[in-house]
């Protein structure tokens, strides 16, 4: 199979950048695709050119690190799939593919298709730990946890932080990330006792962040290799807005 890639190329932050065509033949359909970016670098390196830059770790769809945009769609065409997992075979051949970076204010450009994630970072950082002590492995039946909010709290941290939601999303909004780290605490009994002030500090923080504001086009939950729901968003407006309402005003400063 042959293939004529598209790829964004930007050696540095401040660079201007542009798409490159690159000509890929002998493609197996068993190949993933950063198997056949892979091939590509090997004849770049050859050939004395700068091999594509792009995010790679686990290659199993567990790190959320091979976050790119192929053909307009996070991830590529194959729903709740990864880049990693995504294989050649959901390809056809002579197609031409266009890959390109996460496209947000939150997620600037560091190099070709890599770009600075570090925002996910400083927002689960602001939430923190919770204070319940949690000592040794506990038997399992110890705390009892009803089986509902048990399988809510195992679906929200099914996210894997990848950045899919705010590339596919029209106003490049965080909240199925966040929503799914505050949801995944929140229904827990070790997370009540930071539960509201976890929401505030972590809406806050995306927002300092530069991310968009949720209106509700769902593109979040389609792209989500994870497939994530929206619905989390909807726990998360719960949560904020309780926080934010209930929480005791401070007392009057001093004259």
């Amino acid at each position: 199979m042959k293939l004529s890639l598209h790829v964004w190329r930007q050696p540095a932050p401040a660079a201007q950048g542009r798409f490159v065509r690159y000509e890929v033949t002998d493609v197996s359909p068993d190949m993933s695709f950063l198997e056949v970016l892979d091939v590509l670098n090997e004849e770049l390196i050859h050939g004395g050119e700068a091999p594509i830059a792009f995010d790679h770790d686990c290659r199993e769809g567990i790190c959320g690190a091979c976050g790119m945009v192929i053909n307009g769609r996070p991830h590529g065409p194959q729903r709740a799939t990864t880049a990693c997992q995504l294989h050649m075979r959901h390809f056809t051949d002579g197609q031409e593919v266009w890959i390109e970076p996460w496209r947000a204010r939150a997620f600037p450009v560091v190099k070709d298709l890599v770009v600075d994630r570090s925002a996910f970072d400083r927002i689960i950082q602001a939430g923190g730990f919770i204070t319940v002590r949690a000592g040794s492995a506990p038997e399992a039946n110890t705390l009892l946890v009803p089986k509902r909010d048990a399988d809510l709290a195992m679906d929200a941290a099914a996210c894997i932080g990848c950045g899919a939601c705010v590339a596919a999303c029209p106003n490049a909004s965080a909240m199925l990330f966040v929503a799914a780290k505050v949801s995944h605490l929140g229904v827990l009994p070790q997370g009540q006792p930071e539960r509201g002030e976890r929401v505030v500090r972590m809406v806050e923080r995306m927002d300092a962040e530069g991310f968009g504001a949720c209106t509700n086009h769902g593109e979040c939950m389609a792209a989500c290799p994870k497939e994530i729901r929206i619905d989390f968003i909807a726990r998360l407006n719960r949560d904020f807005l309780k926080a934010v309402t209930t929480t005791a005003a401070p007392p009057p400063s001093s004259p």
